[in-house]
């Protein structure tokens, strides 16, 4: 279970939204967790906390590839993203990067910035600070285990050094 605060915004958040190009000379990590959103929401850089979730509308991390987007969130302690849509390239990041992104349409209209919700992410549901509870599609196992392995790379890793091959 993920339980956060949340932090709302809306669709077509792109990557330059959520990491501006002009940061991406020092890729370290807290110089991407310093200017995370701040094109989006100014305050967010400074305000964000361990453990806050993104709850999003349609289409987000479109735009460019680059993966510092959902690095520069996981950076910032943001502990999931939860978006009505997103971006495919930037969805398939998240998840290689261990940010888990969570496709729940409704939630974008239910929930307010500051609301604590919680996340199950193999239930597929998403309790809201009402006690009102969203369904929404389970991540799939094989994504929940590379989400528990920290990402792709750690997931893979450890899969060698077990000797299994898928």
């Amino acid at each position: 279970m993920i339980e956060g605060r949340a932090w709302k915004f809306g669709d077509h958040i792109n990557t330059d939204l959520i990491i501006p190009g002009r940061y991406l000379d020092d890729p370290s990590p807290a110089n991407l967790a310093a200017h995370v959103m701040e094109d989006a929401d100014p305050d967010f850089p400074r305000l964000v906390r361990k453990g806050d979730i993104i709850v999003a509308g349609r289409n987000f991390g479109c735009g460019s590839s680059r993966e510092q987007a959902p690095m520069a969130l996981k950076s910032a302690g943001v502990s999931a993203v939860v978006a009505a849509s997103f971006a495919r390239i930037f969805y398939r990041n998240c998840i290689n990067l261990g940010l888990p992104a969570i496709i729940c349409p409704e939630a974008v209209s239910l929930v307010s910035t500051g609301e604590v919700i919680g996340i199950d992410m193999t239930g597929g549901e998403m309790r809201l600070a009402s006690g009102e509870k969203v369904r929404f599609r389970p991540i799939p196992q094989f994504l929940i285990a590379i989400l528990d392995a920290g990402g792709l790379v750690p997931y893979t890793r450890e899969r060698l050094r077990q000797g299994q091959k898928s």
